[in-house]
């Protein structure tokens, strides 16, 4: 047997079960072999003792660029190994300009080679009117899938796609795989709303939930559903905050329509009649953490209908979330370094197997659901060597010495049933449990598997 570069052993979360005592063989930049028993020859070992090896985590939902542009980057995948993850699916909402057109992508993908931790894959979106052209370089690019909104959040960078325009981007779409994911909130309903309360005086962190009543949520996720079922496309909800609108896809989906949902971590986490006196304007995120839906989006999960589990990370500093008014607050909160720690602990106290969904949910689905798949997403030989140490060790998050420089978390202060040990980005190790080891720039653009357009 040859002499493998590296040799990692602990409980290795494999996609058929948890092999224990076990060990992964690294050459290159690839995994050479998985096994247990006598391990092989390696010019170095990593001993992650009664740790979990898991497959190298994905974060299929991430907001690198909205506030700091292309070098946001940098302190976002800092952030994002230290989490243990290993890539990153960048939303396309950057400043000054969205990731609209291949110019504007091959300038991210350059950004990524400058500036990228971890291995970053890339959304895409359209302009408010869709250039078909634009949309398949995109496409040949290497987008993984593109996004859109049903609410505006600014003219240019994050605009409200109308349905004339979504149903010329879901036509352009309908013949490949790529996911064309939606911000689903119906503008006209939020709009209304949200001046009534401005009026009212109800501008506390408690009115932000029904200011962006449920049936706006609902309204644009049907909306959407159905110009799906038009079209063949595979369309997408990346946030669900109600139990209701993950019923709403599961029912298009019977009938055979390609529609699928995503989870966000917060959703899981926290409930807006415990959490919102104690962490006000912290937990603020659109749509709304809602009161009351915790346990019922828990039973959603465990039913099969959540494709993936993501952070819905956003770079926003704490200046951002301090302000007289619910309405004058950023929406978002910073989620990389506590993706995992927080979907394994709440687990923990769900499950007997924490791990193996946890790699399930935060590894093998996002990676199929983007096209990475099998070069991402399992512990398997010919896959790339992201590998990602969690030591169910309890201990109490802190968010005074984050990776990205925020030092803000509305998780701070809980206590967590693991954490990161080591991160491996193909086969390097980015994150030793305690400090950041990788360089900038180790970071490569991922592809989605090649797609052709008619």
């Amino acid at each position: 047997m040859p002499t493998f570069d590296l040799l990692i052993r602990g409980n290795i979360v494999t996609p058929t079960g948890i092999l224990a005592d076990g060990w992964v063989a690294v050459s290159g930049e690839r995994i050479a072999a998985v096994g247990s028993g006598s391990e092989p020859a390696a010019t170095r070992r990593h001993d992650a003792g009664a740790a979990y090896v898991l497959p190298g985590l994905i974060d299929g939902q991430t907001h690198a660029g909205s506030q700091f542009g292309f070098p946001g980057l940098e302190p976002t995948t800092r952030s994002a190994v230290a989490g243990g993850i290993t890539t990153i699916v960048d939303m396309p909402y950057d400043e000054p300009r969205p990731v609209d057109c291949a110019e504007v992508l091959d300038e991210k993908i350059a950004a990524i080679a400058k500036h990228s931790y971890c291995d970053v894959a890339l959304y895409a979106t359209v302009s408010s009117v869709p250039k078909v052209n634009e949309i398949h370089k995109l496409v040949d690019g290497g987008a993984v899938a593109f996004k859109i909104s049903s609410f505006e959040n600014h003219p240019v960078r994050f605009p409200r796609i109308t349905n004339e325009h979504t149903l010329t981007l879901l036509e352009t779409l309908a013949d490949t795989d790529l996911p064309v994911g939606l911000h689903n909130e119906d503008q006209d309903i939020v709009k209304a709303v949200s001046a009534r309360f401005l009026a009212e005086g109800r501008t506390a962190p408690k009115d932000h939930d029904p200011s962006r009543p449920e049936v706006a949520e609902l309204v644009a996720t049907a909306n959407f559903l159905e110009l799906g079922a038009a079209t063949g496309a595979h369309v997408h909800i990346v946030h669900i905050s109600t139990p209701r609108g993950f019923e709403l896809v599961r029912r298009y989906r019977d009938e055979g329509v390609r529609a699928t949902a995503e989870m966000c971590v917060h959703y899981l986490h926290f409930d807006a009649a415990e959490d919102i006196e104690r962490l006000g304007a912290l937990m603020k995120v659109n749509p709304p953490i809602r009161s009351n839906a915790r346990d019922a989006l828990w039973d959603e999960l465990f039913a099969g209908n959540v494709d993936f589990v993501s952070s819905d990370h956003s770079a926003w500093p704490l200046a951002r979330k301090q302000a007289d008014s619910i309405f004058k607050v950023a929406a978002g909160i910073p989620g990389l370094e506590t993706l995992a720690p927080v979907f394994y602990s709440d687990l923990a106290e769900r499950v007997e197997d924490p791990a193996l969904m946890t790699a399930l949910y935060l590894a093998e689905k996002p990676a199929r659901f983007f096209g990475l798949w099998p070069r991402k997403g399992a512990l398997v030989p010919g896959a790339d060597a992201d590998i990602t140490i969690l030591d169910p060790t309890s201990y109490t998050y802190s968010a005074s010495a984050t990776n990205n420089g925020l030092n803000w978390s509305p998780f701070d202060s809980e206590r967590l049933a693991a954490r990161p040990a080591a991160t491996f980005v193909r086969g390097a190790l980015a994150w030793d449990g305690t400090s950041i080891v990788g360089k900038a720039g180790h970071g490569r653009y991922v592809r989605r598997a090649a797609q052709s357009l008619a």
